[in-house]
């Protein structure tokens, strides 16, 4: 079945005269990216060129896909919004809440029964206003979407950062807050800075044990983490044509790892292959029409330095499996080079644990070749030394890989787990046996994020991210420094054997199947649902209206926080066992910031509290200065903001008083869901004038009342002595944006201009 084919047909049908339009307006050939973005202006065909990196423009965005844990606070601030349903076709899905422990069914059915009420309040809130709810247990909401959403050329956004995911299949889709998400089911213009391009160009064609995964953690060791920051990274070549649709998707969602606004492939067979295997050979056949706009233009990729703003170029034939890690998903390292790698740095170089799945690789591409792999130890007597847990990523990949036997293969090891389809390990819902100790240790998985702490909860885990071929051959061998091409394992009967080279199948043979998808049509008219919140309730909240600005300068401001070092969302508002609480701000707000390194003192959780001289817990902190009417900034270092799109990274300093965040530099969700929230979000002129800001300084903003586009704001620091620096803060505010700060909120100025 395909949904929504009409929109698709109809988002075909105007892309000639508008990439028409567009090609006279820039005057030259197009990249793939420059055609989606100009075929969704939400003006129409294209009046202007737009400058990369510059300006600001308004798109239309063609879908919405939000999962259980944003789409909580997503769809509360679409109840304030006064739509009676939403305008694009929008989905919400049940996958982050579902803790991996024991198995898929035990799992499965604790995760129901602890988070019904707010289950039950997705569905109803779903069922009111035309949205579709994939329920527990249907699967990871990226794969889920790759399955039945993504379609070449189209545009989306959605509440998870790794909504990227969808490039798989020739989208450009991008991750955002609610507060956007908000912004398009209501009918509005979803506004994006044009983003810059990264071209990388694939010659050759991978080969042994090199897998997709292996591209992007070598593209994360080139750019790292921030180097992709308002970026589009478009892949394109022979090698490009040579990998899987599903492999492309894995690409793709990795590059939300190097702060890509998003990456996107051309259309080619790949795509038709797997469109038309999980049931869209309409939009195979719509797209085939002008098939010729759904890639990048020939002069494009012949002379792509003349076109992109910079340029990769990659050999598969030469790239070899890699390890990323650990505590960050851009140190990149070689397979052959990880041993002495690991012993100059003193890494763990066992592993106890070994996982497979996650939005990043969990398809059945990707179980097939893992499971190649179990069964070639198996046949040689190897048994493994390490747990193996497995995330399959829908209930149609685990029906499908459980009917061709894939995952009988992973239970022939004694100690596999396979996990419910849904996120689990790789966000924190994870109840690892013995985690609580802290004892250091590493891991592997398949996952994207390496975070500290993310996975187990222990600071002293070290996690390397690898593709799920290597995930699997460092499982039976119990060492991260195995590798696969070069070494031996001893068998049971004490011979030495090789491993033989992965294998797989991209696409089943027999077609995929599934007897329930897990999918929950809305209601056609839904205006007499009923979605109840208990004012009681310590899992949901109702919203109320964030404070308009008073027009003043903030005076008299305290420093609550100055982190140090990498600070992302995870350090902001922290995954785990937090994302029960994701539905009520008060409560997920005693989580802010507890992660991030006082720079102060070099202590988490930590900071002074000026009123009463004593140090206390941050959110502790902040909520004795809001009772007391004293405003505060949070200082942060380059990049603040990395990782998820979680826009309670941003709700709560603002819920619990914060007027401003300055920072040397901001990921790109967070920037603008600080925005959205009628935040202060802005940036040191001079990164060295962070060494000035002291702990018991006292802020005040001298010229925040003439808040202008393009004009630098003068903050003042007194210090306990008596002296002052005086610092130059940028931003990045346009007209609008500052109308947001204006009114309170981007949401408080839609319900102002409906009145």
């Amino acid at each position: 079945m395909t949904f929504d084919i009409d929109m698709i047909r109809k988002v075909y049908e105007r892309y000639p005269e508008r990439i028409a339009a567009a090609r006279q307006i820039v005057g030259k050939p197009l990249t793939l990216s420059e055609k989606i973005l100009y075929t969704h202006l939400w003006e129409g065909n294209a009046t202007q060129a737009h400058e990369r990196g510059n300006s600001y423009v308004d798109f239309a965005p063609d879908r919405v896909a939000m999962q259980d844990a944003t789409a909580q606070m997503a769809l509360l601030q679409f109840m304030q919004a006064g739509k009676a349903k939403v305008a694009v076709p929008s989905t919400a899905h049940a996958d982050h809440l579902i803790q991996a422990r024991i198995g898929a069914e035990a799992d499965l059915q604790e995760g129901i029964n602890k988070n019904s009420e707010v289950f039950n309040f997705l569905s109803s809130v779903c069922d009111k206003y035309g949205i579709g709810f994939w329920k527990p247990g249907a699967g990871i909401i990226h794969q889920v979407v790759l399955e039945n959403y993504a379609f070449p050329g189209g545009m989306m956004i959605g509440t998870d950062s790794h909504t990227v995911n969808a490039g798989g299949l020739g989208m450009v889709a991008i991750g955002v807050g609610g507060a956007d998400a908000v912004d398009v089911m209501a009918g509005m213009a979803w506004e994006l800075k044009m983003p810059k391009l990264i071209g990388v160009k694939l010659t050759g064609r991978m080969n042994g044990w090199t897998s997709a995964k292996d591209v992007i953690l070598k593209v994360a060791g080139i750019l790292t983490v921030k180097g992709g920051t308002g970026c589009i990274v478009e892949y394109f070549g022979e090698g490009a044509e040579s990998l899987s649709a599903t492999g492309k998707g894995t690409i793709c969602n990795m590059g939300a790892e190097i702060g890509a606004t998003t990456s996107t492939f051309g259309y080619d067979d790949s795509m038709r292959r797997y469109l038309a295997a999980t049931g869209r050979q309409d939009v195979v056949d719509a797209a085939d029409k002008i098939a010729e706009h759904l890639t990048g233009d020939a002069e494009v990729y012949a002379n792509p330095e003349q076109y992109f703003d910079q340029l990769i170029e990659i050999n598969l034939s030469e790239l070899t499996p890699h390890l990323n890690g650990p505590f960050t998903p851009d140190l990149a390292t070689p397979v052959a080079e990880f041993r002495a790698k690991a012993e100059a740095n003193g890494w763990p170089l066992e592993v106890e644990w070994a996982l497979i799945g996650s939005c990043t690789n969990s398809s059945y591409e990707d179980l097939s070749r893992a499971a190649s792999i179990v069964e070639d130890a198996v046949a040689k007597g190897v048994k493994p030394k390490a747990i193996l847990g497995i995330n399959p990523g829908s209930e149609q990949v685990k029906f499908t890989a459980e009917r061709d036997g894939f995952l009988n293969s992973f239970r022939k090891f004694e100690n596999a787990r396979i996990f419910t389809n849904a996120c689990g390990p790789c966000i924190g819902q994870w109840d690892r046996e013995g985690a609580e100790k802290g004892e250091k240790n590493s891991i592997i998985h398949s996952f994207n994020r390496n975070f500290a702490k993310r996975a187990d909860g222990n600071p002293n885990t070290h996690a390397f991210v690898a593709s799920p071929e290597m995930v699997a051959a460092v499982a039976i061998s119990g060492r991260l420094d195995f590798n696969p091409i070069t070494d031996t394992l001893t068998a049971e009967n004490g011979e030495q054997v090789k491993l033989d080279e992965p294998k797989g199948s991209e696409l089943p043979a027999k077609g995929f199947a599934v007897d329930d998808n897990g999918y929950q049509a809305p209601s056609e008219d839904g205006s007499s649902v009923v979605v109840n919140v208990s004012p009681t309730s310590d899992r949901l909240q109702l919203l109320e209206e964030f404070p308009a600005w008073d027009g003043k300068n903030i005076e008299g401001a305290k420093v609550l926080i100055k982190a140090f070092g990498k600070c992302t969302t995870d350090h902001i508002s922290m995954a785990g066992p937090w994302l029960k609480y994701r539905g009520h701000l008060d409560n997920i707000s005693n989580n802010m910031l507890i992660g991030a390194v006082n720079a102060y003192n070099m202590e988490t959780n930590h900071v002074k509290n000026e009123i009463t001289g004593e140090y206390g817990e941050v959110p502790a902190v902040q909520r004795a200065y809001k009772a007391a009417g004293i405003p505060t900034i949070v200082v942060g270092d380059q990049n603040y903001g990395e990782g998820s799109s979680r826009e309670h990274a941003a709700m709560e300093p603002r819920h619990l008083g914060v007027k401003a965040v300055l920072v040397k530099s901001f990921a790109r969700i967070h920037e603008t869901n600080l925005k959205k929230q009628g935040m202060l979000g802005i940036t040191f002129a001079n990164e060295a004038d962070y060494d000035k800001i002291q702990e018991d300084d006292t802020v005040n903003f001298l010229d925040l009342d003439q808040f202008a586009p393009g004009k630098q704001l003068t903050l003042e620091f007194v210090h306990t002595d008596g002296t002052k620096d005086i610092i130059m803060a940028n931003h990045t505010y346009n007209e609008q944006q500052i109308d947001w700060f204006k009114a309170g909120s981007a949401l408080n100025l839609i319900k102002k201009q409906q009145n």
